[in-house]
């Protein structure tokens, strides 16, 4: 793709930002003169932390860590958020897009397999242009787009240049459950579509000789206590829409936090026994590139 092609996307994406509908919520606020959208961010950039990240799923992480950086803020209220303290209550330091591409190399020079950015789905005018700059500078490894899977898939179109790989959630797979739990009515619709065109895009995940990603797509689940049948129709959204290859972390580490409290099935831990259930139904589905994770 041409840089003329890229630049030009970047400012498409800054003129969504005018009447803001870089997420499907399209709040509509300003947010190029700083107001300040439902996401609760206006045109500042705030980054919570930025490391090597040994945590995630071991084609992501490798031997060298990811370089992970977290964004503050959401377009989601979930409830169970474990990453509460940045993603709703926006703690963060406030960087410029040139600070930003200046950690990403620096991230890169500590040899990190990528660049994983946690929750960026409302910074993704800033991510494309920061990563556009980072290229010129000499950035090499993969982009990770690490979110909730509720974007919007005429960004994706957008971004299909500048993310390399995937890594979105499957959250619900009601529209019941959804609101219940992160106050999104349509969740479920939105989500499906995003996932499709992630797929389109990037396809099957692509692993290296070192056991590294390349390129693709890795869909995650987490499997919340009371909740199995949203799992297993979570699941089954994948084997039947997406394909059977579809690589697929099954998440355990679900652990009371933020509002859990408030919701009786939410206020224990998993059991070992409701993610055995779920699991089963994930091999029963033929889903071969799943990844099961013991419970903590």
């Amino acid at each position: 793709m041409s840089s003329k092609v890229i630049e030009a996307n970047i400012e498409k994406l800054y003129k969504m930002m005018d009447k803001c509908e870089i997420c499907p919520r399209k709040c509509g606020v300003n947010r190029n003169k700083g107001q300040v959208g439902l996401c609760r961010t206006g045109n500042k950039i705030l980054v919570s932390s930025c490391n090597v990240h040994m945590g995630e799923e071991p084609p992501i992480t490798g031997e060298k860590g990811s370089g992970t950086i977290f964004f503050a803020n959401c377009t989601l209220k979930c409830v169970f958020c474990q990453n509460y303290p940045i993603s709703q209550l926006g703690n963060g330091k406030e960087v410029s897009i040139e600070e930003l591409a200046y950690i990403m190399l620096g991230l890169q020079k500590k040899g990190v397999h990528n660049i994983n950015f946690v929750t960026p789905t409302h910074y993704s005018a800033e991510v494309a242009k920061s990563v556009y700059l980072a290229r010129k500078k000499g950035l090499q490894i993969p982009i990770v787009f690490n979110c909730s899977g509720y974007e919007r898939v005429e960004v994706l179109k957008l971004l299909e240049d500048t993310i390399d790989i995937y890594l979105p959630d499957i959250k619900y797979a009601d529209s019941e459950t959804a609101f219940k739990y992160s106050g999104i009515k349509d969740y479920v619709e939105v989500n499906c579509a995003a996932l499709k065109e992630m797929a389109r895009q990037k396809g099957i995940l692509k692993i290296n000789e070192d056991g590294i990603a390349e390129k693709g797509v890795l869909i995650r689940h987490m499997v919340l206590p009371g909740n199995v049948e949203n799992t297993k129709k979570s699941l089954d959204f994948i084997a039947r829409e997406l394909s059977k290859e579809t690589f697929l972390s099954l998440m355990a580490q679900y652990h009371p936090a933020h509002k859990s409290s408030e919701f009786k099935e939410l206020s224990g831990n998993l059991t070992i026994e409701e993610y055995e259930e779920a699991y089963n139904h994930l091999e029963s589905l033929n889903l071969e590139n799943g990844w099961q994770q013991e419970l903590e």
